[in-house]
């Protein structure tokens, strides 16, 4: 091995991007397991959130659409509607703008799961961000600026 060091910092915690993937895959376990209860994964939960605030805002909601909404792999975002449309959640219909793409609605199974899922993760992120309550605004602000910063 050589004696020349590969990274700059002694330790992995010194590093913003190993703490936030820490952070984030801690976060992301503790959702999952929580979500299980109601049949989801928090990939499909952030999905078919997505999709309800699109769809309330009055938003004709395609693939592609929701994708971009939810900065997520189209490929993924493809998958995982075609799980939420088998398991009864969403369902697919003609787009009525553009016969190419297919309009996005959460079936009443799948809103009723939506609602019950997002009692499990207020109560995950209630007990997660409880440690940073005080400066909880600040946190939010500083994601803002990376989610900001790092936009295409």
């Amino acid at each position: 091995m050589s004696d020349s060091p590969i990274f700059t910092y002694n330790q992995p915690e010194e590093n913003n991007g190993y703490l936030l993937w820490q952070v984030s895959m801690r976060w992301h376990l503790l959702m999952n397991q929580r979500l299980r209860a109601v049949g989801i994964t928090l990939t499909q939960f952030s999905l078919m959130a997505g999709l309800y605030w699109l769809d309330r805002h009055g938003e004709l909601v395609t693939q592609q659409r929701l994708a971009i909404y939810a900065n997520t792999d189209k490929m993924m975002t493809s998958k995982v509607v075609q799980t939420l449309e088998s398991k009864g959640l969403l369902l697919r219909a003609d787009n009525p703008e553009d016969g190419r793409s297919k309009r996005l609605q959460l079936t009443q199974t799948g809103e009723a799961t939506l609602r019950e899922a997002n009692i499990l993760v207020q109560q995950v992120d209630s007990g997660f961000f409880q440690a940073i309550q005080p400066d909880a605004a600040v946190f939010n602000q500083l994601l803002r600026q990376l989610l900001a910063a790092s936009g295409d």
